[in-house]
């Protein structure tokens, strides 16, 4: 039983925030590409299987991060008893566990269409470098904006069999929402990773962070609003933006406390509401007339 809450802890499974922000771009572009007039039990079926992608990725992916920054992790407060970092779990069935998720994941992979396989496994060093990454860089928020959201392209092309303009529009906007919320989340660590030498977008714009934020939030609104132009979505798509864009501007970038820890967490994971509201806007959208 010890070890199974040991792995339960490992793979965050109790904080379903990480999987499902994970998902949402996948269920968006998903979304996006499906036409409703036909046999919902498909698109059903995808969505089921790119939830079970989502947090069998992000477990693999969680396994990974900690047996890099294991070292890290000892110095940080919020994740030093972390099951690796506390020499709970070793780095050997670290590497078993993460191997076993992936398989699981490759198996989930093999319902879909050959496209969607192929560039699938293509974005599979992106979701094991980033742990690498803010070691040398101070944008690591993008990198994992990148990986992120890479299902969003393979929600189109599980349908479409194509990539389009529109989904790639969708994913630059969505990489900066990743971009724009994983800093926000960053500020947590800040007075512990600039001592240690983790660089991060929440120590390089500490001194103005709502600037940037609204920024990386208006990129995403406006390819929002670009989607909702290139598939011509009805009227009511673009009225119901108010609501993310409401949710983005104020309730996250204006009641911001970057030197709260418990703001900045809160206000993170909101966006798996944010998430919610911007898929239901899509079925509006293609939906009503």
């Amino acid at each position: 039983m010890k070890q199974l809450n040991l792995f339960i802890e490992l793979i965050r499974l109790k904080k379903p925030i990480g999987f499902m922000l994970l998902f949402w771009p996948c269920a968006w572009g998903l979304t996006v590409a499906y036409n409703f007039q036909d046999d919902l039990s498909k698109y059903i079926f995808y969505l089921i299987l790119f939830f079970l992608g989502s947090v069998l990725m992000r477990s693999a992916g969680c396994i990974i991060n900690d047996i890099f920054d294991r070292d890290i992790d000892k110095k940080v407060t919020r994740t030093k008893e972390r099951p690796i970092a506390s020499g709970q779990i070793s780095v050997k069935s670290g590497l078993f566990y993460s191997a076993s998720l992936c398989l699981l994941a490759l198996m989930v992979l093999l319902n879909f269409n050959k496209l969607t396989i192929i560039v699938a496994l293509g974005s599979m060093p992106l979701a094991f470098l980033y742990p690498l990454i803010k070691r040398y860089t101070y944008w690591p928020q993008l990198f994992l904006g990148f990986t992120f959201n890479y299902g969003l392209i393979l929600g189109w092309i599980c349908i479409r069999n194509n990539l389009d303009v529109t989904p790639i529009v969708f994913y630059l906007g969505a990489i900066f929402w990743t971009l724009g919320f994983d800093t926000i989340y960053g500020f947590q660590d800040m007075k512990d990773d600039e001592i240690i030498g983790i660089k991060s977008t929440s120590i390089k714009f500490k001194n103005n962070p709502k600037n940037f934020l609204s920024l990386c939030y208006l990129i995403f609104i406006a390819s929002l609003i670009t989607v909702g132009i290139l598939m011509k979505f009805n009227l009511v798509y673009f009225v119901f933006l108010l609501f993310p864009i409401i949710h983005l501007l104020f309730y996250q970038i204006y009641n911001l406390k970057t030197e709260s820890e418990k703001n900045c967490l809160n206000v993170f994971k909101s966006n798996n509401f944010l998430g919610l509201i911007v898929f239901l806007n899509i079925i509006i959208g293609k939906l009503i007339f």
